[in-house]
């Protein structure tokens, strides 16, 4: 009977070992199965790493049970059950933006994180239960079960750890085979990238393309090899319709752009944008550049480089001199860019400017649905490479007017009581969120409340860059809810603005922002959703 009970002590552990791991996988998968990354978000906050409850437990319990341990095995053997079950006893996860993705690598990581604490936790309990230690059985199990539950984002590293040849093999094979199937279909490659503005530039110029073309982007953000080999193997793959292959390439090391490129090779390359997003990661502007660099230097000698003229790092590409051809664009008039944007005007039904290709003398109205001045390079980007393809200004100009924004980019709609929303939910920047702000002040009707948790990733720029966006928030916003604790920065900006701290308010998740505005808008108001981090940044 006492066996059976310790036995039930050690089950109970190691289930609510392998619970938490699958639990943590989350925020694993979201820190991309990176192990550092992953591990300096887990001890940013003791909870994370030391949750309270089980940790009350599994000491109360234990000590409890060496207290009554006189008293023969099954009354700490009881306790013990007790205080395992109230310990391994799942936490309510609160608001969950992201769920678990069960992909064929996520359960392999789960298989090899789950193995070690399973193959310990047995061994250890069968060792115990053949010593002669009495009534401390269950308390020495305990012990170790609650080590392993507390290990827990360990075995989720170490399982990442030892799948790495598995996980490289199965790469290599996925790879070869996007090659293989890329090859067959033999599409002219369009390269895309840039610190922002990149899956706008791609939609764009996708849209564009299929006035006359067959063109295909990969979808959504899929800007990483394996994102790129996904939307290969999936989609492209046997459709030797396509014409166009719209690469969307993003970085986050020095390198990645370049292995894109090795695998898709563009014959066309368009840099969006150089600025702080991932600043963080890359340390310095100018790293950021220099892998931008690599999708224009991946291009052969006769290929196509297309650039925003308007960026200063971008224009010390151009400066390089390779390719031979290099189509420029900008939003200055007095830019010697080839093709420039003048007389643009932002209204509620979206942008207005006129176009010149200064190499050709032609000129051409440009109307769009779309809001954001910014979105106005996003278009001249993707008209450059659509003239060079052999589509006139006035085609390119009707293809224009049918443009929607990305996918959580400036997207607008009014809802059943009268209350627009804008989603600028995607991964916010500097120059995006001032744009974003000047389209939210468009709207006079009534309240025009900005919900947002701020702007993460620019390094050590990030709380001056946040209380920027404090300060032009005041200008254009009537009311401001900030989400999450990282947005103090925010709050400074606004109150040195003479925001009216009453129009403010801080609450923990989106969830509340939403059931906030939901309660006390009415029809007329604008709400503006700018940016939405993901789980690791919840409260």
């Amino acid at each position: 009977m006492t066996e059976l009970l310790v036995a039930m002590i050690a089950l109970i552990w190691i289930g609510g070992t392998c619970l938490r791991i699958y639990r943590q996988a989350r925020f694993f998968q979201i820190e991309e199965y990176m192990g550092a990354r992953y591990l300096r978000w887990l001890f940013v906050e003791r909870e994370r790493w030391l949750p309270t409850r089980p940790t009350i437990a599994g000491i109360v319990g234990a000590g409890i049970s060496v207290v009554l341990s006189e008293g023969g095995s099954f009354v700490p053997s009881a306790i013990a059950i007790v205080a395992a079950l109230a310990a391994v006893y799942p936490a309510d996860e609160g608001e969950i933006k992201k769920k678990f993705r069960a992909t064929a690598r996520a359960k392999r990581l789960l298989g090899a994180a789950c193995a070690l604490p399973v193959l310990i936790g047995l061994v250890t309990t069968w060792l115990i239960l053949r010593l002669d230690l009495g009534s401390f059985r269950p308390i020495i199990v305990s012990v170790i079960g609650f080590g392993l539950f507390l290990l827990a984002p360990l075995w989720l590293v170490l399982g990442n750890i030892l799948m790495i040849p598995v996980e490289a093999a199965f790469r290599r094979m996925f790879i070869e085979r996007a090659r293989r199937n890329l090859q067959e279909i033999d599409p002219v490659v369009i390269g895309i990238t840039g610190s922002y503005g990149k899956t706008s530039t791609k939609t764009y110029l996708a849209h564009i393309l299929n006035g006359r073309f067959h063109a295909y982007p990969t979808p959504k953000s899929y800007n990483t090899l394996m994102g790129v080999c996904t939307a290969i193997n999936n989609d492209l793959a046997g459709n030797h319709s396509i014409e166009y292959f719209i690469c969307e390439m993003g970085a986050y090391v020095p390198g990645e752009i370049r292995e894109i490129c090795d695998l898709v090779h563009p014959s066309i390359s368009i840099v969006v944008e150089v600025g702080p997003q991932h600043l963080e990661r890359f340390g310095t502007l100018e790293n950021i550049a220099t892998a931008k660099y690599e999708i224009v230097k991946a291009l052969p000698q006769d290929g196509t480089a297309v650039f925003n003229a308007d960026n200063e790092q971008i224009r010390g590409m151009i400066a390089r001199g390779y390719p031979e051809t290099r189509l420029t664009v900008s939003l200055d008039p007095n830019s010697d860019a080839r093709f420039v944007a003048s007389e643009i005007t932002e209204r509620l039904d979206g942008l207005r400017f006129a176009v010149t290709d200064r190499e050709t003398g032609e000129s051409a109205e440009f109307a769009t649905a779309l809001l954001g001045q910014h979105n106005a390079t996003n278009v001249l980007l993707a008209t450059a490479v659509a003239v060079h393809e052999g589509m006139s200004l006035r085609e390119v100009a009707q293809r224009v007017r049918t443009l929607q924004p990305a996918e959580s980019r400036l997207a607008r709609l009014v809802d059943a009581e009268g209350i627009t929303i804008i989603n600028d939910g995607y991964s916010a920047n500097p120059v995006g969120a001032v744009s974003a702000l000047k389209a939210l002040a468009l709207h006079q009707t009534g309240r025009r409340l900005l919900i947002t948790p701020g702007m993460v990733e620019l390094g050590e720029l990030m709380d001056r860059e946040n209380r920027k966006l404090g300060e032009i928030a005041a200008e254009y916003a009537t009311d401001v809810i900030l989400v999450g604790k990282q947005t103090a920065p925010i709050r400074e900006g606004l109150l040195a603005a003479n925001f009216p701290d009453e129009r403010t308010q801080t609450v923990n998740t989106l969830a509340e922002a939403v059931q906030w505005y939901q309660s006390n808008l009415k029809s007329g108001d604008t709400v503006m959703f700018l940016n939405d981090l993901p789980d690791t940044y919840s409260t």
